[in-house]
């Protein structure tokens, strides 16, 4: 890529991401198209858009499921047909049409008709992000959607530039996640119980995820959560907001302390505790001897050895209820402090727990949220580089060839296949640049950003430039001496990725997850939203070893 600032194209140092290995990822819980139409409105340009609309609707009516999509689609060609012909040749001879062209504000009738066919447009999207039918049904679908954006185009064209975009934003409005009917529980957790969370699996995405479900326990077993030690896990207090944690869940007991503070009161002579485990399987909690010697040290294991409370594999968990939980963890309720190992891999009211806003009734959009200092960070990089309208890419690489490759189908493309597929959803969030979170190798990003071409024009993929002390988005990083920590960069990326209008993420894997599950509990969710290329196969995928 070039060297010098966007737009067009940024100067970018590799996002500091987390590269969780393909055995990571084994761990993980693996669970559209606006172009800018012609801008001239003469009958010269009506047989052009004609062809394009007949081309679109070459039909194989012995192809399944297309009838009832037909007759979502037809109503086009009246709405397309009354508006797009001239007055004087109108076929309808719409005498008492008048499109007003000369004027900013589109008449009644046709803002009547902008909100029909934004109300298509939205169905039509959701269909495509539902249906889980061939990749023919998705492509004439994602056809339509493109066709659908090109007549509001064509419609807004007389327009002042400011109607226009109000209208072609909206096809990509935000999800509603239905806050009002979110189901939750009260966490009451008692000042001389604690849950020391142990989590081990894969990287740091993995760990939240597993500190996230932890907090659930924590809450159905009233007790106070200990964020893990710093010396066995990352420096959680880095990349988290712990007060926030605590304002958010109110209550006089803190529900959230910092494994620091736990060993200031355990010298008070506190008791060890019992030291759990969730899995038995393929080792009980999932520790090896290194993890047991840190834990050991801490003064986790002195007399105590990790207990599994059932038969539970890590590999093939069984759906397990909260009353299932409550009844074996709850059988140490002596017990001032429970050690929990990992659980990441826990299935434990699976649709609740990771409901918008998550499991429990607190006063905030999301309890487990980014370091306020990385927060807003994020803000101003966005402010610096992005603006309002952008999209982001988590373009996943490195490792995941082999990975992928291991399943079926394989979530590994080819560049120009990629690049196809975030074109589309460029052109539907009719975005102007792209925010890339990515560990692929320049050599990837320089074909990417070569091949990503709409209409004649780049679309800019933007990086996180070197530091470069004339500018001020990342001062706060570095004022408070957490610049450069792998950690809090991979937090940054994440939160940026948030806080887009519409985000591209990798599937499979737990960084996209983390970054969905942030973007779900703001309300920034957009129902252009998806994984790279979904409801596609990779056109070419290599043999296995």
């Amino acid at each position: 890529m070039s060297s010098h600032r966007p737009p067009p194209v940024t100067s970018h140092r590799q996002a500091a991401m987390e590269r969780d290995s393909s055995s990571d990822e084994e761990e993980e819980l693996i669970h559209q198209k606006q172009g800018n139409a012609p801008r001239s409105h003469s009958s010269s340009h009506f047989q052009p858009l004609t062809s394009r609309i007949t081309s679109n609707f070459n039909f194989n009516f012995n192809f399944p499921f297309q009838k009832r999509y037909l007759f979502a689609i037809l109503p086009l060609f009246a709405i397309l047909l009354y508006y797009a012909l001239p007055d004087s040749h109108s076929l309808f001879s719409l005498s008492s049409v008048n499109l007003n062209l000369r004027h900013d504000q589109p008449e009644e009738s046709q803002l009547r008709a902008l909100y029909l066919l934004r109300q298509q447009q939205l169905g039509l999207l959701h269909a495509l992000n539902s249906t889980s039918q061939t990749h023919i049904l998705k492509s004439l679908l994602s056809n339509q959607i493109s066709l659908n954006s090109q007549i509001q185009q064509l419609l807004l064209s007389p327009y002042t530039t400011a109607t226009s975009l109000h209208f072609r934003n909206a096809a990509c409005g935000t999800v509603d996640q239905k806050l009002l009917e979110r189901r939750t529980m009260e966490w009451k957790p008692k000042a001389n119980k604690f849950l020391v969370a142990v989590c081990v699996s894969g990287q740091m995405s993995n760990h939240l995820m597993c500190l996230q479900k932890h907090m659930f326990f924590a809450a159905l077993l009233n007790r106070v959560l200990v964020i893990p030690s710093s010396k066995v896990d990352y420096e959680y207090e880095r990349v988290l907001d712990v007060e926030h944690m605590n304002k958010c869940a109110g209550g006089k007991v803190k529900a959230v302390i910092t494994f620091q503070e736990f060993s200031s009161m355990r010298k008070n002579g506190m008791h060890e505790g019992k030291f759990l485990c969730y899995f038995s399987l393929p080792r009980p909690c999932y520790l090896d001897e290194e993890h047991l010697r840190k834990l050991k040290s801490l003064g986790l294991l002195s007399t105590n050895k990790p207990a599994a409370v059932w038969d539970e594999d890590a590999r093939k968990p069984r759906k397990r209820s909260v009353e299932e939980v409550v009844s074996r963890f709850s059988r140490e309720e002596k017990e001032d402090v429970l050690v929990i190992g990992d659980v990441l891999n826990a299935d434990v009211e699976e649709e609740w727990v990771t409901q918008a806003g998550g499991p429990l009734a607190h006063r905030c959009k999301t309890l487990i949220q980014p370091n306020r200092l990385i927060f807003l960070t994020a803000q101003r990089f966005i402010q610096t580089f992005l603006g309002r309208n952008f999209l982001a890419l988590h373009f996943r690489r490195h490792d995941f060839l082999n990975f992928c490759n291991g399943k079926k189908p394989s979530c590994f493309y080819p560049i120009p296949q990629a690049a196809d597929c975030i074109l589309r959803v460029v052109e539907r969030a009719n975005a102007h640049l792209i925010y890339l979170s990515t560990d692929a190798a320049e050599s990837e990003i320089r074909l990417l950003q070569s091949l990503l071409v709409l209409e004649g024009r780049h679309v800019p993929l933007v990086k996180r430039p070197p530091r470069n002390s004339a500018e001020k988005w990342d001062v706060l990083l570095y004022r408070h001496h957490i610049e450069g920590d792998p950690q809090v960069e991979a937090m940054l990326d994440k939160t940026i990725c948030a806080m887009s209008s519409v985000f591209i993420g990798a599937s499979g894997s737990t960084f996209t997850q983390d970054i969905r599950r942030l973007r779900k509990d703001w309300g920034s969710a957009s129902l252009c939203d998806e994984y790279l290329c979904q409801g596609e196969e990779p056109n070419v995928v290599a043999e296995i070893e």
